[in-house]
């Protein structure tokens, strides 16, 4: 049985959706006026396993990912580039594909973009005025914060204290310093639409319970972001919503963890920061998704080139493993090795303690060292390895793959070998080795090749590669 942690609650629960077999999800998607950095990733591979694990466990999942393509920050690019702001958007929601694509995101059910829900959100915003939880004032609207009894439920904080830790601008027009804009009054020169208030547009929070609510209903199963969305995001989310319509908003609230660096939160803001792009730069996506399923979703990542070499290595181990599988032979004698047998029941235990991806490889690599030892005692005895193990490996791994995204390759596309560019880079590296006397590393280099059905022979001025046959 799937459990989940719920932010809300601070528990590990029994997840049921609300609607028998069906799973609404609602995530909170990119503000789009920059590239995407690797904190995005984070939650986008975050949420895509999520994704693909209810999809795996035989559920129909509705999946919302939102593009917030109005906002402050894409105004001022958009000036900066003078520039109107949807060619702004525009933009950036086409790069924001190809990042997706090369960290191999599927696709959610719906991806609206706020600018598509404008008379929803202006019909959502006059029910809250009518029901007294908002209030108009110089075109600009407000939600109350103090008409909502239950203020604070998702983070934990207290209206109180909250309204202690206020401060409040000399020309602030709000009621009280807790109350958040809804909608907000254009200036001269910047985008706008109709409203009952005059010339405008949304506030940030309003959009998301907008198009939960559109696509999904009023009450969701999942909802889920950064955990730097929990305050203010999802708790006004909470409070606007379940004030519309006095049902419970989130059944269950799913937060990751930060991106790190020395220490820091990784932000835009503190300009310490690294786009998706400088890292495939250097790195392919599976390796970069790897990394990141390496930390479980709730846990902090302290971002590193080193960790990144480690999960690039690690793979490399994987798919050496799926070459020497290749090179050997197998016969049909009948072989038990529980590791393997059990390796799909280890994978879902795993990942129904919500979603336990550093233990769910774990489990992988558990079983390819048996398998390893395993095959190195057949060779040592001269015995021929069982074909069945090799299937039932195979199989697993084929839906391990498909809810990871990541051991989805085969070993010719992982190392390029159709220009031999992996050996070639091997041989180089152990070539170096021994210049430099370094017997041991090129030994291992030598029986790594070897493992993965390759045989080397060194003459006077080169080295040559055969393949076992």
């Amino acid at each position: 049985m799937l459990k989940i942690f719920n932010t809300q609650t601070r528990k590990l629960e029994e997840f049921v959706p609300l609607n028998d077999n069906i799973v609404t999800m609602y995530v909170c998607g990119v503000t789009v006026y920059d590239y995407c950095h690797v904190g995005h990733a984070r939650s986008a591979i975050c949420f895509d396993v999520i994704y693909r694990y209810l999809l795996y466990k035989g559920y129909d999942v509705k999946f919302v990912k939102n593009f917030t393509d109005i906002d402050d920050k894409i105004i001022n690019k958009a000036n900066e580039e003078n520039k109107p702001f949807d060619e702004i958007s525009e933009k950036y929601i086409k790069e924001f594909y190809t990042d997706m694509e090369a960290i191999g995101i599927k696709k959610p059910t719906f991806e609206p973009k706020a600018t598509m829900h404008i008379k929803d959100i202006i019909d959502f915003i006059s029910k809250l005025i009518e029901k007294g939880y908002a209030y108009e004032v110089d075109g600009d609207v407000y939600y109350s914060v103090s008409k909502f009894e239950n203020y604070g439920k998702l983070s934990h904080k207290k209206i109180e204290e909250l309204k202690a830790g206020a401060r409040v601008d000399i020309n602030e027009k709000k009621k009280d310093p807790l109350d958040f804009a809804l909608w907000k009054k254009s200036k001269p020169n910047e985008p706008g639409w109709v409203s009952p208030w005059g010339i405008g547009r949304p506030g940030w929070h309003i959009e998301c319970s907008v198009m939960s609510m559109y696509y999904l209903g009023e009450t969701i199963d999942i909802h889920g972001g950064g955990e730097d969305l929990i305050f203010p995001h999802h708790e006004n989310e909470i409070a606007q919503s379940e004030a519309l319509s006095s049902k419970q908003f989130v059944r269950y609230w799913i937060h990751n963890g930060f991106i790190k660096i020395n220490n820091e939160k990784m932000s835009k803001s503190l300009g310490n920061f690294f786009t998706i792009r400088d890292v495939l730069k250097e790195f392919n996506g599976e390796t970069l998704r790897y990394y990141m399923l390496l930390t479980h979703y709730r846990n902090p990542i302290e971002f590193s080139y080193d960790g990144l070499v480690a999960a690039k290595e690690a793979l490399n181990r994987y798919y050496t493993f799926l070459m020497r599988l290749d090179t050997t032979q197998f016969g049909n004698e009948i072989y038990r090795l529980d590791s393997i047998e059990k390796l799909i029941s280890n994978f879902e235990n795993a990942m129904d303690i919500d979603f336990n991806t550093p233990q769910a490889i774990a489990e992988v690599f558990n079983c390819i060292k048996d398998f390893n030892l395993y095959l190195d005692a057949c060779q040592k005895n001269n015995q021929i390895p069982s074909l069945q193990l090799k299937t039932t490996f195979l199989n697993s791994m084929f839906k391990i793959a498909q809810v990871l995204g990541v051991f989805d390759k085969s070993y010719k596309e992982w190392y390029n070998l159709k220009n031999n560019q992996w050996i070639e880079e091997k041989i180089e590296q152990r070539n170096k080795a021994k210049k430099e006397k370094n017997y041991a590393l090129a030994d291992s280099i030598r029986n790594e090749l070897l493992n993965a059905g390759i045989i080397l022979e060194d003459h006077k001025d080169k080295t040559i590669w055969k393949k076992i046959k």
